[in-house]
């Protein structure tokens, strides 16, 4: 018998503790928001993805915003996250750039 290689929770659990629907968990899956495992009939999600699961059950429970608001908001979170993340690189560049020439980053 195989074993999963991450902890994994199933489906069925994680709608039992959040008290959603199975079908939920699903959808966000069939749009790639989270991604399940298929393992022995069962589906289950990986327990770093219980962040992100969380936050999609507040924005469509608690904030009432449609699957497809939900999309949206994802996506510009990961551009976000995008950009930040190539303005840090930028930023390392362009230090190492003028420790290399000598000057200080304060007086430019």
């Amino acid at each position: 018998m195989s074993k999963l290689k991450f902890k994994k929770v199933s489906i069925e659990k994680c709608s039992f503790h959040y008290n959603i629907e199975t079908s939920f968990i699903q959808e966000l899956n069939e749009r790639g928001l989270i991604k399940l495992t298929f393992f022995q009939k069962n589906h289950y999600l990986d327990y770093k993805q219980l962040t992100a699961l969380e936050k999609y059950i507040r924005l469509y429970f608690d904030l009432k915003i449609n699957m497809e608001g939900i999309e949206a908001i994802s996506h510009l979170l990961l551009r976000l996250e995008k950009i930040e993340n190539e303005k840090k690189q930028l930023k390392n560049e362009l230090t190492a750039v003028y420790k290399t020439l000598d000057l200080d980053i304060e007086q430019s």
